[in-house]
């Protein structure tokens, strides 16, 4: 018990305009790859829960969907999703884009942090991109009346600079007290969830612009044979007949790529060897249909 109450622990929420960087943030923060990442906005729709543990104690990452005006339920609910966790962590991180000029999206987050009195550290990300380092000076002097901001810190998480100061300052926050998890727990998502959101992640990537958005992915099925191979059965749910033809693609190409992709990705976040089967199928404005939502993991009452 002795260990435990020399320890911090507590919780630290990544927010921000969708495609900031806040998974890639997190995936580097842990240093392994929970999140799924790309350069399309809406990658992260749930909630997502990473363990930080080293020898000062633990922080709980929760990357939140990016807030952004919504078009449709799926879009409600991925707002109220990020919005509610704002009042139930310990530190919430702002991350932004190295600019000076402050949108409409940064204006809509400002008023929902000065709602709530938790700590806010505005993480200014991608200085990697800025030619001259003296901007850096004004973009913070753009953004720092707009909060009673904590700490304000300009990093790269693609090239790790500043990561390790961020790491301290999140701790500078938290509480003494017993950890929330394990040491070697790095998520608390399910394998089925893990797996689902990586298939998504690689049709992300692979497809164009406008079909990704409206993907859903169902682990239909997912067992281990006694030979320690796992089989995995997935659907890619879209929203019209022409996607399904894209996504499929000239002789099943496309279908055939996103599975390579993605079963390589579970290999290697499962250890082990996976045979992964795909399927499409559509389901006509499932994104503007509560009971579709939830038999996909967006249900609103768990918010």
């Amino acid at each position: 018990m002795e260990e435990n109450i020399q320890k911090k622990s507590g919780f630290a929420a990544l927010i921000g305009r969708p495609n900031v960087g806040k998974s890639t943030l997190m995936n580097h923060l842990i240093g392994q790859k929970i999140a799924i990442t790309s350069d399309k906005p809406q990658t992260t729709r749930n909630r997502i829960q990473t363990v930080y543990t080293d020898q000062r104690g633990q922080i709980v990452f929760l990357d939140t969907p990016g807030i952004h005006k919504a078009k449709n339920k799926l879009g409600e609910y991925m707002v109220s999703v990020a919005e509610h966790t704002l009042k139930e962590v310990d530190v919430i991180l702002w991350l932004v884009e190295p600019t000076t000029f402050i949108g409409a999206g940064e204006r809509h987050i400002v008023e929902q942090l000065n709602k709530v009195k938790t700590p806010v550290i505005l993480v200014i990300n991608k200085i990697d991109t800025v030619k001259n380092q003296n901007e850096i000076l004004l973009f913070i002097d753009a953004y720092k009346d707009m909060c009673r901001f904590a700490e304000i810190v300009p990093l790269s998480a693609l090239k790790n600079i500043n990561t390790s100061l961020l790491t301290d300052l999140i701790f500078k926050y938290l509480t003494w007290g017993p950890q929330f998890y394990d040491e070697d727990t790095v998520t608390d998502q399910p394998m089925r969830q893990i797996a689902a959101e990586l298939i998504r992640e690689k049709a992300l990537r692979l497809l164009n612009d406008e079909i990704p958005h409206g993907i859903a992915v169902t682990i239909e099925k997912m067992k281990e044979r006694p030979n320690g191979i796992i089989d995995i059965e997935a659907s890619l749910v879209c929203e019209r007949e022409s996607h399904k033809g894209i996504i499929i693609g000239k002789g099943g190409a496309m279908l055939k790529r996103i599975g390579t992709e993605a079963r390589r990705s579970i290999e290697h976040m499962m250890d082990g060897k996976v045979n992964l089967q795909l399927w499409v199928k559509v389901r006509k404005e499932w994104r503007d249909s509560e009971l579709y939502m939830k038999n996909y993991g967006y249900n609103s009452k768990d918010i």
